[in-house]
C-alpha cells in the first residue's frame, strides 16, 4: 500500500466517522403534545382531526388519559376519546409518517399528585396499573406511555401551590418506572415522564441516575416559572435570567433547569427542553412600568379560545398582534408584549431559535412543545400554518 493511498485512507475513514457523528447528532427529538379539550373550543381555537400534521414532530403525544378509583388506566374523555374516535384519528397520523411515534399521556395538573403517590407505594396496586396500561396501549394502538404526574413528593392543588406530600414517592416513582419498563420490553413500547423544572420538585421527588435507567427521554417541563400567582411580571420561560432578578429568579430559567438536571445525572440525549406555544399575562399596576419585574396585580385578561386568566394561547396573541407592542429582551432571549395594562411574556420564532441553539450547544435530545393547538396551526398571522413548531423543525433538521 502506497504512502498517497494510505492518507487517502485515512482521510476517507476521518470523514466517514465525522459525518456518521453529524447525523447522529442531527437526530433530535421533536416531541408534540395535543390536549385533546382543544376539540371543544370555539372559532379558531377549535382544533380537531383535520388539524394534525403528521410530518413536523418524531413523538406525538395524546393528553390525557387519567388514574381511575380502580387503580387503572382510564379515557379521560371516552366520548370523544373512543366514540368519537379521536385515539384513531392521532394513531393513524402514522400512516401518513411510518417514522412517527404517538404516545398516550397520563395525568397532568388537573389530576393532582395524591392518588398516584397512593398507587405508586403499594405494589398490587402498581402491578394493576401496569398491566392495565399494556392493556390499553395495545387496545388502542398507540407506541408508549408519557407518565405526567405532577409531582412525585408534592400535593399540588392551583397555580403555585404546590405543598410537601409523601417522602417515599421518589422511590416509589423510580419501582413504577422500573416496572413499567420491565412490561413494556417484550412489546417495544416507549416510556418517558414530563418532570418539573423547579428545584423544590426535583430535589423531592426525582432520583435522575434511576430515572435515567428506565425512561426513553424526559420531557422536562421548562415553563411556568413564573405566573400571575406573584405579584410582578416575569417570563415564564426565559433562558436566561437577566437585571432585576432576585437569587430565586435566577434558577427560575430554562438554562437554570437544565443545568440542574445535568448536574444531577440526566443523560444529556434523554433531556428534552418544554416550549410553550403560550404566554402567562398579568395585569400591570401601572402601564407606564410595563418591563419584566415590573409590579402586577393578578392574571390578565382572558383569551377567546382557551377562556383563562392568566393564561393565553400564542395564537390569540399573534390573530391581534396590531395591538400588542412587542419587546425583545436580549439577555434573557425572551419577548414579552404589552396592551395598556395587558402584559404577557411568551415564546415566538426569535426566542425559539435562541432556545434550539441552546439545545444543540449543550448537546440535549430535542425539544417538546406545549401544545400544538395554540401554535397558529390556521395559519392567520401571516406566516404559514405551525410557525413556532415548524421554527422548531427546521432548527433541530
Amino acid at each position: 500500500m502506497n504512502v498517497v493511498f494510505t492518507v487517502l485512507l485515512i482521510v476517507s475513514v476521518v470523514v466517514t466517522i465525522k459525518s456518521n457523528q453529524a447525523n447522529a447528532d442531527s437526530s433530535f427529538r421533536r416531541v408534540c403534545y395535543w390536549s385533546s379539550w382543544a376539540y371543544y373550543r370555539t372559532g379558531n381555537g377549535k382544533f380537531t382531526e383535520a388539524n394534525f400534521d403528521a410530518s413536523i414532530c418524531t413523538h406525538m403525544i395524546y393528553a390525557f388519559t387519567k388514574l381511575s378509583d380502580q387503580n387503572t388506566i382510564a379515557a379521560f374523555d371516552p366520548y370523544l376519546d373512543v366514540d368519537k374516535g379521536m385515539y384513531k384519528h392521532f394513531n393513524n397520523l402514522r400512516q401518513k409518517n411510518p417514522k412517527l411515534k404517538t404516545l398516550v399521556a397520563i395525568g397532568g395538573w388537573g389530576e393532582g399528585s395524591d392518588k398516584y403517590s397512593a398507587m405508586a407505594n403499594n405494589a398490587g396496586h402498581r402491578k394493576t396499573f401496569i398491566d392495565s396500561v399494556v392493556k390499553f396501549i395495545g387496545q388502542h394502538g398507540f407506541n408508549g406511555l408519557d407518565l405526567d404526574w405532577e409531582y412525585p413528593g408534592q400535593s399540588a392543588r392551583g397555580d403555585g401551590d404546590r405543598q410537601p406530600g409523601n417522602e417515599a414517592d421518589k422511590q416509589a416513582f423510580v419501582d413504577l418506572l422500573r416496572e413499567l419498563n420491565v412490561a413494556f420490553k417484550p412489546h417495544g413500547y416507549l416510556l418517558t415522564a414530563a418532570v418539573g423544572a423547579g428545584r423544590s420538585i426535583i430535589d423531592r421527588g426525582y432520583n435522575v441516575p434511576e430515572m435515567n435507567k428506565y425512561l426513553d427521554f424526559i420531557n422536562l417541563m421548562t415553563y411556568d416559572l413564573h405566573g400571575s400567582w406573584e405579584q410582578k411580571t416575569g417570563h415564564h420561560a426565559a433562558l436566561h435570567s437577566g437585571p432585576g432578578d432576585n437569587e430565586q429568579d435566577k434558577m427560575l430559567t430554562v438554562e437554570s433547569a437544565v443545568d440542574y438536571w445535568l448536574k444531577l445525572g440526566a443523560e444529556p440525549k434523554k433531556l428534552i427542553v418544554g416550549i410553550p406555544f403560550y404566554g402567562r399575562t398579568f395585569k400591570l399596576q401601572s402601564p407606564q412600568n410595563n418591563g419584566i419585574n415590573a409590579p402586577a396585580n393578578g392574571g390578565g385578561s382572558a383569551g377567546p379560545y382557551t377562556k383563562s386568566s392568566g393564561f393565553i394561547g400564542y395564537n390569540e396573541i399573534c390573530e391581534n398582534q396590531s395591538k400588542w407592542s412587542v419587546h425583545w429582551d436580549d439577555q434573557r432571549k425572551a419577548t414579552y408584549a404589552v396592551m395598556g395594562t395587558e402584559w404577557v411574556g411568551y415564546d415566538n420564532e426569535q426566542s425559539i431559535m435562541a432556545k434550539v441553539d441552546f439545545i444543540k450547544s449543550n448537546g440535549l435530545g430535542g425539544a417538546m412543545v406545549w401544545a400544538i393547538e395554540t401554535d397558529d396551526f390556521n395559519g392567520l398571522c401571516g406566516k404559514g400554518k405551525f410557525p413556532l413548531l415548524n421554527a422548531i423543525n427546521n432548527g433541530l433538521k
